[in-house]
């Protein structure tokens, strides 16, 4: 396994690490956005209520998307699995 291997298998780890956590941090973000913005404007400052919406949407967020983080992690690890030989050399 030479350097150029390493960086391209780096890279495909980095991306797919990037792919499945990105919508889940992105939609944490818009509810508290939306969260604070109604704290803001209602001037409610209660501490629980910046944690439970977050965490039911990105649980939501992860369920339904679930099946293409099962076809991303599949086809990566196949992927991997295919070209170990020439990783092993």
């Amino acid at each position: 396994m030479n350097v150029d291997m390493v960086q391209e298998l780096s890279g495909q780890v980095f991306k797919i690490i990037l792919l499945v956590s990105g919508p889940a941090l992105l939609v944490s973000l818009l509810v508290g956005l939306i969260v604070s913005l109604f704290q803001a404007v209602t001037q409610i400052q209660e501490f629980t209520l910046t944690f439970v919406p977050k965490i039911i949407a990105v649980f939501v967020s992860i369920f339904l998307l679930f099946p293409w983080y099962a076809r991303l992690l599949t086809h990566f690890t196949t992927d991997l699995m295919e070209k170990m030989p020439s990783y092993i050399r």
